[in-house]
């Protein structure tokens, strides 16, 4: 595939929350850190080319944490894009800790969200963010208390968009009653459905999935599986028939694969121009 013809747009449009318009191939930006998301990248210009040539491809959702870093991949988005292009949507989460590489403890006390919001504010220099995620829900702190403090913190302007991460749909209910939940992001792929059900839900209900972990294909992506058969088909890598098969899935999908090198992004935005027939798609389902 030319590189002149790489862009987001042909993956379709998505309205997260019913206003913000969205190209639904995004970018995940935790793999701009450093090794166990800890630390700043290797390479400090290739990140920042990274994302610059995402935005050039159109992308225009990018997703991020506090804790991817922590604080490093907030604070290269904004070296990198800032003052950012209209309708550029910078989607962030919080509720997580770092003590260490690759080690992620749970922390949804409302007043840590709130430590973690007012620091993704000022790192993203965003008076309000436009998609804010809860990256877990805390089991030993009331859903009370943090489905409370997202809403709170709508109230006084700081987020326009609330989503939640890793829930069933019965998390998601209950937090519906308290704030409109336009995101949900859990872990999907071609390899890994387990959260099917979740997925069906959000279409169903209109709400966005972002599924981490997009491109894990197990053993379908064996030398004589039906996704290099289809790859090679469609003169395509099988990372991009695995993104084509995420964006055929469900109208409310939004993956958002994540690379710290421009090749890669670049071969990731390939896989938003290749429509896979309905026979193909089966195949690749299993």
């Amino acid at each position: 595939m030319s590189t002149t013809t790489l862009n987001a747009a042909p993956s379709g449009t998505f309205l997260l929350g019913g206003d913000l318009p969205v190209y639904r191939l995004g970018f995940g930006a935790m793999r701009i850190t450093g090794n166990g998301v800890w630390g700043p990248p290797k390479d400090h210009a290739e990140a920042i080319d990274v994302l610059r040539r995402a935005v050039a491809l159109g992308v225009n959702l990018i997703d991020t944490a506090e804790s991817y870093g922590p604080h490093v991949s907030e604070e290269l988005i904004a070296e990198a894009l800032y003052p950012y292009p209209k309708g550029l949507v910078i989607a962030t989460k919080g509720g997580l800790e770092r003590t260490g590489p690759n080690q992620w403890p749970v922390n949804g006390r409302p007043e840590r969200l709130r430590e973690g919001l007012e620091g993704s504010l000022r790192r993203l220099r965003l008076d309000r963010i436009d998609l804010w995620q809860l990256h877990r829900i805390d089991p030993d702190v009331t859903e009370e208390d943090q489905f409370g403090a997202i809403r709170e913190f709508q109230k006084e302007g700081k987020i326009k968009h609330a989503g939640l991460s890793e829930v069933t749909i019965e998390q998601i209910e209950r937090a519906r009653k308290v704030f409109d939940v336009v995101s949900v992001q859990n872990r999907y792929n071609l390899a890994d459905r387990e959260w099917e059900p979740v997925l069906d839900y959000c279409d169903r209900e209109n709400i966005g999935f972002i599924p981490w972990f997009p491109l894990q294909t197990g053993k379908l992506a064996g030398k004589s599986g039906s996704l290099n058969t289809i790859a090679a088909r469609h003169h395509a890598t099988p990372a991009q028939i695995a993104l084509a098969w995420l964006l055929k899935r469900a109208k409310v999908m939004l993956p958002i694969p994540g690379t710290g090198r421009v090749n890669h992004l670049e071969e990731n935005i390939g896989g938003a121009s290749i429509e896979l027939s309905d026979e193909e798609f089966d195949a690749i389902s299993g």
